[in-house]
């Protein structure tokens, strides 16, 4: 079953603007993996959709969804997302329900898929979630290619991030003493 819900049939015609505005949760991130940005090097990203049950788009519009320990792995020839917890609807129970921490078939192009295979074989790369969000009201996941960084890297990003938050500190307040 696909994630979301086929919008074009209930209007007469298309919005001719990205994102239609129409829906309140049309582009709205549900949930964001930063610790993922700071464990690793981000050296790719690709937005793919996901395989959904109709209790987990519910949970997911709830905006109850956890992503810390979840990474996509190739079986098969296909992508799946693992380690992430999507609770039960509250309301859906016996044959509506869902099982939290299965795991979610994401939807790439065959080329994509040879593609990132490849490289993450060759270059011991892993594939980890930036972020789900729904688009169009299809809930889709951001996900990315990345290199695991070593302790001292992460202590070089950080010092790299502080040391640009002091510099545009710095502008501003000399912008602020010409004026």
């Amino acid at each position: 079953m696909a994630a979301g819900k086929n919008t074009s049939s209930k209007t007469s015609g298309k919005s001719s603007g990205k994102g239609g505005g129409s829906r309140p949760d049309s582009n709205r991130v549900i949930a964001s993996n930063r610790r993922a940005r700071h464990d690793y090097e981000i050296l790719e990203t690709v937005e793919c959709g996901m395989v959904l049950q109709g209790s987990e788009v519910k949970s997911l519009r709830a905006g109850r969804i956890a992503l810390q320990d979840a990474y996509a792995r190739i079986d098969d020839g296909e992508m799946y997302l693992f380690g992430v917890h999507v609770p039960p609807y509250a309301q859906a129970v016996g044959f509506g329900a869902h099982d939290p921490d299965r795991r979610r078939k994401l939807l790439m192009h065959r080329h994509q898929i040879d593609e990132w295979m490849g490289r993450s074989k060759q270059n011991s790369l892993t594939m980890v979630p930036l972020s789900i969000y729904f688009k169009d009201g299809r809930a889709k996941v951001e996900l990315a290619l990345a290199r695991g960084r070593k302790t001292y890297d992460k202590r070089h990003a950080i010092a790299a991030r502080d040391a640009g938050r002091d510099a545009a500190r710095e502008a501003r307040a000399a912008a602020r003493g010409r004026e």
